[in-house]
């Protein structure tokens, strides 16, 4: 197996770096947060995402570069919730909120790799009851894969012994020139609904597309030096249907990533307050405001307290899945 130690973090706990590749794209995982710390296409002289190689950046201003959030995902009003007549509250984490599962969240837990091949790696994930507020016992494992035609496949999967909620997204902030900022990427999205927020960036309901910056039909400039400003989740679908493409992202270089998904929501967000200084990057220097541009796969947010809203609910003999594909092209092909 490819596996290296990568770092030590502030516990203690041993970190390791698990590589898989076929030659065209290369990744390399992390058993912190099962983190896609690096994603190489061969003949591209630049990462693909952002990340670092100091274990202490990934506890710090790099904490969800790459990793799996949740086990929700994006944020909780009030970091409160009622499932079967009981409430539960969560660590908040912001702004009396609570934001990716808060400070235990799967990003900042240590992954158990359970299989590795030249091409995928499969990581394990045990989350006890009431971990940040959540209930139930809940087994989690992400499986990287890379396919034919340049694609790393992540499918992710949860088991519960109590009613719960899930709802897991991978955290990759994207650059596809390798510039020290996005500018002059592109984004195209198959949705005609977004989800407008308030001040504390949660949802307060469903607007259509139309007439609006979120309108992504034909591809939009998203990147810096663009006026307006993303950390929303565009409305794919209301339920989790079979793989589709349903976004595109495209960088002034022409490079291209195709995103596909089971997943009923894309929050996207362009970066705005990324500062990982003193901390560098795989560029050698710290990221900046708008280095990358996330896009994340997933439920719709604050699912929990919006009736109306798709399920993100898990209970005990039903299994959570999800499955995201990422595919890159060059300028040429």
């Amino acid at each position: 197996m490819n596996r290296a130690p990568f770092g030590t973090t502030h516990a203690g706990s041993e970190v390791d770096r698990l590589t898989i590749g076929d030659g065209t794209l290369t990744a390399n995982i992390l058993t912190l947060g099962a983190t896609l710390q690096d994603l190489r296409l061969s003949g591209v002289p630049h990462s693909l995402t952002l990340g670092g190689d100091d274990i202490a950046a990934y506890q710090g201003p790099m904490a969800y570069f790459g990793a799996i959030v949740g086990p929700v995902a994006n944020r909780i009003t009030h970091a409160s919730a009622v499932i079967d007549g009981q409430r539960h509250h969560f660590a908040a984490n912001e702004a009396g909120n609570t934001l990716h599962g808060g400070p235990t969240g799967t990003h900042a837990l240590i992954w158990e790799p359970v299989e590795q091949t030249e091409t995928s790696a499969t990581l394990r994930l045990s989350l006890p009851d009431g971990l940040g507020g959540f209930p139930g016992r809940r087994i989690v494992l992400a499986s990287f894969a890379i396919l034919p035609g340049a694609v790393l496949q992540l499918h992710l999967s949860a088991t519960t012994d109590l009613p719960t909620w899930m709802n897991l997204a991978n955290h990759s902030y994207w650059n596809l020139d390798g510039t020290e900022t996005t500018e002059g990427h592109r984004l195209q999205i198959d949705a005609d609904r977004y989800l407008p927020v308030d001040a504390a960036l949660l949802p307060t309901g469903v607007a259509e597309v139309e007439g609006t910056a979120y309108d992504f039909g034909t591809p939009r400039p998203v990147g810096a030096g663009q006026p307006n400003r993303y950390d929303n989740t565009i409305c794919l679908s209301d339920a989790r249907l079979p793989m589709r493409k349903v976004a595109r992202l495209t960088g002034a270089s022409g490079l291209a990533m195709t995103v596909e998904t089971t997943e009923p929501g894309l929050q996207i967000y362009d970066g705005i307050r990324i500062d990982t200084a003193p901390f560098t990057g795989h560029s050698g220097r710290p990221y900046i405001a708008q280095s990358g541009f996330a896009i994340e796969a997933q439920g719709w947010p604050d699912a929990l307290n919006h009736k109306d809203f798709p399920s993100i609910r898990l209970d005990p003999g039903e299994t959570y899945e999800q499955i995201t594909r990422w595919r890159f092209e060059r300028p040429e092909a």
